[in-house]
């Protein structure tokens, strides 16, 4: 019985102090009373008090780190003290709420700087003071390490086909089309494959564009931007930069970096095999 008091008490305490965040025509309300002020522009959203003073902005981030492995995160920033941009995680009332609604619910429920009394200068203040780190998965932190050390190699493609890692030459592809250009997407379909080679002319794998599939010498074959559950994948269509940079992940050989590119660690648009 006592156990059973506890609970419901517990219950009756959530349900009394969960506020309910609306917004009208631009005014974030709490549990009906008006507390602060929210306006758009470019995909940036300013936070006012009710006199319209602007106090600080929210940017919304969606960015893809590696294959379909994407990362969405805010960008936080006082207007009257510019001296660093937060990264921080935010929450949404729901999987159907847009970014305005998102903005506002995460300030009131995750950040605590908006509350009955409006928005809470201390609490932003003492936010960008301790800088929270943000909750990332095993499979964002893997992709994270990988772009990380693919950065590094800083490959890139000339306008002959040539791959090159920090300006140095590593190999090149061939069978290339006659319209090549190091920056275009791969669209065409062509019955002969666009292969590797290293900068000593050894065999390092193949792209199938019919497919999408890379295939090494030593057997790996690692389909790329497949279609998934009925939505077009990010990035169908890969650059030759990408096909090279998935090359080095599969073949760790290929170009020299210290630390192990594991192939892997990230769940892809693709199948790996």
């Amino acid at each position: 019985m006592k156990k059973s008091l506890i609970i419901l008490f517990t219950i009756l305490g959530t349900l009394i102090n969960a506020q309910t965040v609306k917004i009208k025509r631009g005014v974030v309300s709490l549990d009906g009373i008006h507390v602060a002020k929210i306006s758009d522009k470019s995909g940036i959203y300013t936070i006012m008090d009710l006199k319209e003073t602007p106090i600080y902005t929210i940017e919304f981030v969606d960015k893809s780190v590696v294959d379909s492995v994407r990362d969405s995160y805010i960008k936080l920033n006082r207007i009257y003290n510019q001296d660093k941009t937060l990264e921080l995680d935010y929450i949404s009332p729901s999987a159907f709420s847009g970014e305005e609604k998102s903005a506002a619910y995460t300030s009131v429920k995750s950040l605590k700087i908006i509350d009955e009394r409006g928005v809470n200068i201390k609490n932003l203040d003492e936010l960008f003071k301790n800088n929270p780190k943000r909750k990332l998965d095993t499979k964002t932190k893997d992709a994270y390490s990988i772009r990380s050390k693919i950065d590094k190699l800083n490959i890139t493609v000339n306008n002959v086909g040539e791959i090159l890692s920090n300006g140095k030459p590593v190999g090149y592809f061939t069978n290339l089309p006659p319209s090549f250009g190091s920056e275009e997407t791969i669209m065409d379909k062509t019955f002969v494959d666009i292969e590797i080679y290293d900068a000593k002319s050894k065999y390092i794998g193949k792209y199938i564009t019919t497919t999408k599939q890379i295939k090494t010498a030593g057997g790996k074959t690692f389909t790329l931007y497949r279609e998934m559950s009925g939505r077009a994948s990010i990035l169908k269509f890969p650059t030759y930069k990408a096909i090279a940079e998935r090359m080095a992940i599969l073949d760790p050989n290929f170009i020299k970096i210290q630390g192990k590119l594991e192939a892997g660690a990230v769940i892809k648009d693709g199948i790996e095999k």
